[in-house]
């Protein structure tokens, strides 16, 4: 069910529709998607605004090939912590410079006791153990054991397509 928030007109939806593949690499980007919707800088910035507000769009950010500047070893780090320090934990995990993101994701008892994951990238195998190890020493005081087993790390094995939801473009 769509809501009133989740509607777009066809001004945002050809804002959407030109920038979802990323902005342009140049110097004024919001100029240049102005004039493609032949719109206002200003009014391309107020879209923006109401679009961030409305949560259509989340964040707006550089995504850079981690592939390409030589991190080849991805690692999907999971760990079983305490519930009430999960949130707390969570975001000094995040902040480290190693970890691209890290989230909470509920429990699957009795198979999958994990609850925090943490996304690093190395490059190589001895470089993403380290920053597992980093990881593992600051929840040292909050991890919990089953099975004999707080942590796991999650290896990608090949480069799947990574994109969000696409809009086609209207003829």
């Amino acid at each position: 069910m769509t809501t009133d928030t989740q509607q777009l007109n066809e001004l945002e939806r050809a804002y959407i529709v030109l920038t979802q593949k990323g902005l342009p690499i140049c110097s004024q980007p919001y100029h240049w998607l102005a004039e493609q919707l032949k719109i206002t800088v200003d009014q391309t910035l107020d879209i923006t605004s109401d679009l961030i507000s409305r949560g259509i769009i989340r964040r707006i950010a550089a995504v850079p090939n981690h592939y390409k500047l030589g991190y080849i070893l991805n690692g999907m780090t999971t760990w079983d912590i305490k519930d009430d320090k999960a949130i707390e934990y969570g975001k000094k995990i995040g902040e480290l410079p190693f970890v691209s993101h890290c989230y909470l994701r509920p429990r699957h008892l009795p198979n999958w006791h994990y609850n925090l994951f943490a996304m690093i990238h190395g490059r190589n195998t001895q470089e993403v153990q380290h920053y597992q190890d980093q990881i593992k020493e600051l929840l040292k005081d909050v991890l919990q054991t089953h099975q004999g087993k707080s942590q796991d790390v999650l290896t990608s094995t090949r480069i799947l397509k990574k994109t969000g939801l696409r809009l086609k473009v209207r003829n």
